[in-house]
C-alpha cells in the first residue's frame, strides 16, 4: 500500500481524504454526493492515483446501511476496503491539537491516517446477494422480536390494572392466551361468555391442544368469578389489550413466515450447515452469526473472532502492574449470539463436561458460560476453516 483513503460516511454525502503511506501529503480531500454517478467518479479518480503511486487502500467508519452504495462501487472498482470504527476514529481526533473540533475532513483525515499505520484493520468483503438476504432478513426478525416484547409487555401492564387475576393465568406469549384476549378480557365478559364457549372459541384458531385449552379457558373463568368490580376506565383498557392481542398474533404469524424465508435461506449458503453442526447453533443463532460475522476470512485466527465478539480478555499493564479482565466492547450482537449459543449447547455432553470443569474452578455460571463461549469460538473458527462439521470422535478422528 502506498496510498491511504479515507471515507467519513454520511446519508447524503461522504468526505474522502486520500494520503500518501510514505510521507503523510494530503493528495485529496473533498466532498463525495451518495449518488452512483459522483461515486464512480471517486472511483475513476482512485484508479489514476492507484496508476501514478501505486496499491490504494481504502478505510471506511461504518460497514452496511449507508455505506452500502459507497462500498459496492469500490468493491466492483477492485479496491481493497477496511473498516475504521468509529471509537477508534474518535479517540484518535481527540489524542490531536484541537481534537476536540468534529468536521467531516477531520474525521476523514483520521480515518485516512489509521489505515496508514494500522495494518490490522478488518477488511470488509464484498457482499453476495445471500449474504445481503440473510442479514436483511434477520434484521427485519429482530426489529419484529424487539417490537413483540414491548407490545406484550404493555399488553400485561394494561390486563393487570384492570383485572390482575386473568393476568396471573393467561400467558400471552402464546397462541391460546393471545386468542382468548383477543376477544376476552374484562371479569364481565368471561363470565357471560362461560369457559364452555371461550375454548370453543381459542379451538378455532387451530393447532391446538383441547385439554389445554379447556384448562385454561376454566382458570379464565375462575378469575372472573373472583372479580365482582369494575376498574375505572376498564372498558377502553380492555380495547387496548384486545388491539394489542391481535397486533401479537399476526407478528407471530409474520415471524413464522421470516423462520421459513431464513431457513431456506440457510439452505443455499455455503456456511450454514457447518454452523448448525455445532451443538447449540440453530437455524436463528446461525443466521444473526453470519449477518454479524460475515465471513470467515476477516478473522485470520480465532483470537481476532473473539476479540470482535468482546469474548477475549484484555490485558491491561503499566508498570510492574499486568493483569486481564473482561472485555467491555466488541460486537454486542455477535457476543450475544455466542454466549447464547453456548447456554443451549449445555445440553450436549462435551458442553456440560467443559461447563461443570469451569465451576468446579471457583467461576460463576455467568463467568463459566462465557469461558465456554470463548471455547467454542476456536471449534467454530476450526470448522469454518477446515471445512469439516463438528464432530464428536474429534480425538478418534485424530
Amino acid at each position: 500500500m502506498t496510498v491511504a483513503v479515507g471515507i467519513d460516511i454520511a446519508k447524503e454525502f461522504h468526505w474522502v481524504c486520500a494520503v500518501d503511506a510514505g510521507s503523510g501529503e494530503v493528495l485529496a480531500s473533498r466532498r463525495v454526493d451518495n449518488e452512483p454517478e459522483t461515486l464512480e467518479a471517486l472511483a475513476d479518480q482512485l484508479r489514476s492515483i492507484d496508476l501514478e503511486r501505486g496499491p490504494v487502500r481504502v478505510g471506511l467508519d461504518v460497514v452496511g446501511g449507508i455505506a452500502a452504495l459507497a462500498a459496492c462501487v469500490l468493491h466492483e472498482a477492485g479496491f481493497a476496503l477496511v473498516h475504521v470504527p468509529g471509537l477508534a476514529v474518535n479517540r484518535a481526533r481527540q489524542g490531536t491539537s484541537g481534537g476536540e473540533h468534529k468536521s467531516d475532513p477531520a474525521d476523514a483525515a483520521v480515518i485516512a491516517e489509521q489505515v496508514r499505520v494500522r495494518a490490522e484493520l478488518r477488511p470488509i468483503e464484498p457482499l453476495t446477494e445471500l449474504d445481503a438476504e440473510i442479514r436483511l432478513l434477520v434484521g427485519r426478525r429482530r426489529d419484529l422480536v424487539r417490537d413483540q416484547t414491548r407490545r406484550l409487555t404493555r399488553l400485561r401492564d394494561l390486563l393487570c390494572s384492570i383485572h390482575p387475576g386473568l393476568e396471573r393465568v393467561v400467558d400471552p406469549t402464546g397462541k391460546a392466551g393471545l386468542v382468548l384476549l383477543a376477544r376476552h378480557v374484562t371479569p364481565a365478559e368471561i363470565r357471560r361468555a362461560g369457559p364452555r364457549r371461550i375454548a370453543e372459541h381459542v379451538l378455532k384458531a387451530g393447532h391446538l391442544r383441547r385439554a389445554e385449552v379447556e384448562a385454561l379457558a376454566g382458570r379464565a373463568a375462575e378469575a372472573a368469578r373472583a372479580q365482582r368490580i369494575a376498574v375505572p376506565g376498564e372498558g377502553r383498557a380492555a380495547e387496548l389489550v384486545r388491539e394489542l392481542a391481535v397486533e401479537a398474533l399476526a407478528t407471530r404469524e409474520r415471524l413464522a413466515r421470516l423462520d421459513a424465508d431464513i431457513e431456506e435461506a440457510l439452505a443455499r449458503h455455503p456456511d450454514a450447515a457447518l454452523i448448525r453442526s455445532l451443538p447449540g447453533m440453530g437455524a436463528t443463532l446461525t443466521a444473526e452469526f453470519i449477518a454479524e460475522a460475515g465471513g470467515i476470512r476477516r478473522f485470520p485466527t480465532s483470537d481476532r473472532l473473539a476479540a470482535a465478539a468482546g469474548l477475549a480478555p484484555i490485558l491491561t499493564q503499566s508498570g510492574k502492574v499486568r493483569y486481564l479482565q473482561r472485555a467491555r466492547g466488541g460486537n454486542k450482537a455477535l457476543k450475544r449470539v455466542l454466549y447464547q449459543s453456548a447456554f443451549c449447547s449445555l445440553q450436549s455432553p462435551e458442553s456440560k463436561a467443559f461447563y461443570a470443569r469451569k465451576r468446579a474452578e471457583g467461576k460463576r455460571h455467568h463467568q463459566a458460560l462465557i469461558a465456554l463461549a470463548r471455547r467454542r469460538i476456536d471449534v467454530l473458527h476450526a470448522i469454518l476453516r477446515t471445512r469439516e462439521p463438528y464432530r464428536t470422535d474429534f480425538r478418534q478422528a485424530a
